[in-house]
């Protein structure tokens, strides 16, 4: 079992920034490829960025490419979101979760296994 905690979220105006954080206990962090997805309202929840075992292999979402950085800290279990020149559309509540499959680096949702509680993201215009 691992159990994952969310925070960082908050209101920001459109451009602003946050960083998200996620740590995480219960099974050996640095043994699975951890994932940050979204879900506004009405909206299925969709994958944002995914990062490898070591860190090395990062993978995004096209909305997000170039404004968003995914990053791990394996010594401490922490998988990070920065979040720049955000949009309203960025609005949502944003998940970590970590894959099912020690070694697996795959994107779909239904791949990961274990989820936190979310923190909600909100950009005003």
């Amino acid at each position: 079992q691992v159990q994952l905690v969310e925070s960082g979220g908050g209101l920001v105006q459109a451009g602003g920034s946050l960083r998200l954080s996620c740590a995480a206990s219960g099974r050996t962090f640095s043994s699975f490829t951890m994932g940050w997805f979204r879900q506004a309202p009405g909206k299925e929840r969709e994958f944002v960025a995914a990062i490898s075992l070591s860190g090395k292999n990062t993978y995004y979402a096209d909305s997000v490419k170039g404004r968003f950085t995914i990053s791990r800290e394996n010594g401490k279990n922490t998988v990070y979101l920065q979040m720049n020149s955000l949009k309203p559309e960025d609005s949502a509540v944003y998940y970590c979760a970590a894959h099912r499959s020690p070694g697996s680096t795959t994107l779909p949702r239904d791949d990961y296994a274990y989820w936190g509680q979310g923190t909600q993201v909100t950009v005003s215009s």
